[in-house]
């Protein structure tokens, strides 16, 4: 017990320290733990297999999945629009919407889908992640407490009354309180956690596709010598496809896009097709005098490049690629890679040859199914894929064709999740699973989703908690504290069991401090002949009171990164919120459920 304590000490130190990463704090920690004797090596690796820590995992691919089909960027604008511009109003309802979600489906679950959402919503209204992230974790915390299946504390100690041949509390009846807190809670962060909160993030800046467009757009001239070309009836380019018809390799003319239609090698030219076309003005004319083509008024704005399936990208040969030294023709469709080029930079001027070879310092413009960009990205021997094409990806075009997919995946996690007809991790399983099976996310992008130094930190940490309820530790302080303040006032009792459960809870799992504290606060409820109704809930609301440290609850740690946080700033901002809670409660709780 006495090794366990001075580990844990030792552990929260270095978090609080923070010269190392979390993970590998925690990762030190539970070999500690094991070299120690404390826990054997079942027990050290027992939280790589968690439900919880499993959970995580997939919940990462279901927000990746709503992400690149559009979904959280839909959210995104939908909270831009109820924001109107203003932060504090964004703030008031990034956490309203996230409270009521966690009620019904969990809190980790809740913050993982709309992270990405008020990211981008953050920076658009002018501010930095770092001012909403911390809201949105405390907030699905504290949303928590508004249902029976709100939080897995709400169930514990409601099987704890069951146990005793007590009534349970009802499904809604933790809002009595839960809903005072929240109020709380917004309106401590809308007044003072705003200010407290520091300005700053790890992430960049999310991308605004339509400003990037106009920067290609302007870098590779795409806008000069471009014509739009109707097929006449009487052009001999019907019936011809793109590959045959080499208008780029014959005429020095590249299609650039055909109106309305995806271009491909194999597709056929057909009467009234408008080809998109780059070329000097005296090719223009030779076009339209050989092939049977007319003008069209000028081109539309670059921006019609991308789409839904469609993207751009600018990519750079790396010094090793075999492409160097190779002929390069623009508006050619390659094989391997099936994208386009639309134009060429060297030494920071467009290149306006039909044919030219790549050098080395080249940059080039290309054009293709995002899937296709996706390969290029992974060909890194060859290509430097420039800018982040995959979060543009997220940004144009609205919902994507597979939108509705990620929809019903996430609804039938919801539906699982609030009817128990399986566990809550085998339902964020299945949504994961859906999400790359109906062809949301490939595999690939589905393991590159999820943030492995949240899985493994939160991995680390569970064996500490083990390791507490063995060797008697927990119940040790536990029985103490709720036994000497009980013989002082049940109003002290209540103070105690929330500073002491919270306490627990900043370091261990929020269940496993509800787990050992609940049966520990039930016998003193009969032992002093009170009820143990207040005490209980007492328990539950302090369980999801978490807000001093990062590794306090999985919400934390989902921000952590995305937020750039320091320990320090929990302490900062989550204090006096705690303090709030702590008040609120030793007023309602004992009224609400009379003692």
């Amino acid at each position: 017990m006495t090794t366990t304590f001075f580990i844990l000490g030792v552990t929260i130190v270095l978090f609080v320290w923070g010269r190392w990463a979390p993970d590998l704090v925690a990762l030190l920690s539970l070999l500690a733990l094991a070299l120690s004797g404390v826990i054997d090596t079942r027990d050290a690796l027992s939280g790589f297999g968690n439900p919880t820590v499993v959970m995580i995992a997939a919940l990462f691919v279901v927000g990746e999945g709503l992400s690149r089909t559009g979904v959280t960027g839909w959210g995104g604008k939908w909270l831009l629009e109820a924001a109107q511009g203003s932060q504090i109003r964004l703030l008031v309802v990034v956490m309203a919407g996230t409270a009521i979600l966690s009620g019904f489906i969990s809190n980790t679950g809740t913050v993982a889908t709309l992270l990405p959402a008020v990211v981008a919503a953050a920076w658009t209204v002018g501010s930095a992640p770092s001012k909403f992230l911390v809201p949105l974790a405390f907030a699905a915390n504290t949303g928590g407490l508004l249902t029976l299946a709100g939080t897995p504390p709400n169930i514990v100690v409601a099987q704890t009354l069951e146990q005793s041949g007590l009534r349970p509390f009802s499904f809604f009846e933790y809002a009595l309180i839960g809903v005072p807190l929240l109020v709380v809670a917004i309106a401590y962060m809308a007044l003072v956690g705003r200010r407290i909160l520091p300005s700053r993030s790890s992430e960049q800046r999310p991308v605004d596709a339509a400003a990037d467009l106009a920067d290609l757009a302007s870098a590779y001239s795409l806008g000069e010598q471009q014509f739009r070309l109707r097929v006449r009836s009487s052009s001999s380019l019907i019936g011809k496809t793109v590959l045959e018809a080499a208008l780029g390799p014959t005429y020095g003319a590249p299609v650039l896009r055909i109106e309305g239609r995806e271009i491909a090698p194999d597709v056929v030219l057909r009467h009234n097709d408008i080809l998109v076309a780059r070329a000097p003005d005296e090719i223009i004319d030779k076009l339209m005098h050989e092939l049977g083509l007319s003008l069209q008024p000028p081109a539309d704005s670059p921006d019609e490049f991308v789409s839904k399936e469609i993207g751009l990208a600018e990519i750079i040969p790396t010094p090793r690629s075999e492409y160097l030294g190779q002929p390069m023709i623009v508006g050619q469709i390659a094989e391997r890679f099936p994208v386009q080029l639309l134009a060429v930079r060297r030494r920071g001027k467009p290149v306006i040859d039909r044919d030219l070879t790549l050098e080395f310092g080249d940059s080039l413009l290309v054009r293709g199914t995002w899937e296709a960009i996706g390969e290029l990205q992974s060909e890194r021997r060859n290509f430097v894929v420039v800018g982040t094409p995959e979060a543009m990806a997220t940004e144009v075009g609205g919902l994507r064709p597979r939108a509705g997919v990620a929809v019903a995946a996430l609804a039938a996690m919801v539906v699982l999740m609030v009817t128990g007809v399986v566990s809550t991790v085998i339902a964020a399983l299945i949504a994961a699973a859906a999400m790359v099976l109906g062809g949301c996310l490939s595999a690939r992008e589905a393991y590159r989703s999820v943030s492995w130094s949240s899985v493994v930190l939160i991995a680390a940490m569970i064996p500490m908690g083990r390791a507490l309820e063995t060797t008697g530790g927990a119940s040790l302080v536990a029985e103490g504290l709720v036994n000497t303040l009980g013989d002082l006032s049940p109003v002290l009792l209540l103070a105690g069991i929330f500073l002491l459960t919270t306490g627990f809870s900043q370091v261990i799992n929020n269940t496993a401090t509800a787990v050992l504290v609940a049966p520990i606060v039930m016998q003193a409820a009969v032992n002093l002949g009170v009820s143990p109704y207040p005490l209980l809930m007492i328990v539950a609301v302090s369980a999801s009171t978490a807000f001093l440290t990062p590794i306090g609850t999985t919400t934390n740690i989902l921000v952590y990164s995305p937020g750039g946080y320091r320990f320090t700033d929990y302490v900062k901002v989550g204090l006096p919120l705690m303090l709030l809670f702590l008040a609120v409660s030793l007023v309602l709780v004992p009224v609400i459920w009379p003692l």
